[in-house]
C-alpha cells in the first residue's frame, strides 16, 4: 500500500511539475535554442517579437515572444513563422517599435 501511495504521489508531482513550469509553448533553452517546436499560431495582435535562434542552435526556429512574455518556438520551415517573421522585420526598421498588427494587446495575467 505505501509503494502504491509512493508511486501515485510522484506521478502527481512529476504532473504538476511539468504543466507549471510551461504550458508545451514556453519552451526556450537559457543558450537561445529551442529543443522542441510547437504548432501554436500566435495571433499577430499578441506578438511583442520575433527573433531567429542564434545559428548555433541544433534546431534552428523561430522565436516568437507574446505580449505576456512567453516564448514559442516555431519550426524554421514553417511559411507561418517565415511571413511573420518578415512583417515584423519590416514593422520596426528604423529601430521603430513594432507597430499594427503587432503588439495590439495587453498581458491579461491569469486570476486565481
Amino acid at each position: 500500500m505505501k509503494i502504491l501511495l509512493a508511486v501515485v504521489l510522484l506521478t502527481l508531482i512529476c504532473i504538476v511539475h511539468r504543466s507549471a513550469g510551461s504550458q508545451g509553448a514556453d519552451l526556450l533553452m537559457s543558450n537561445g535554442c529551442c529543443p522542441q517546436y510547437s504548432p501554436v499560431r500566435v495571433p499577430k495582435g499578441r506578438i511583442r517579437n520575433v527573433v531567429m535562434t542564434p545559428s548555433n542552435c541544433t534546431h534552428r526556429a523561430i522565436v516568437v515572444t507574446t505580449v505576456c512574455d512567453k516564448k514559442v518556438c516555431i519550426k524554421l520551415n514553417s511559411d507561418w513563422a517565415r511571413t511573420v517573421l518578415d512583417e515584423f522585420q519590416k514593422s520596426t526598421a528604423n529601430n521603430k517599435p513594432p507597430s499594427a498588427p503587432f503588439n495590439l494587446f495587453k498581458c491579461k495575467e491569469k486570476k486565481n
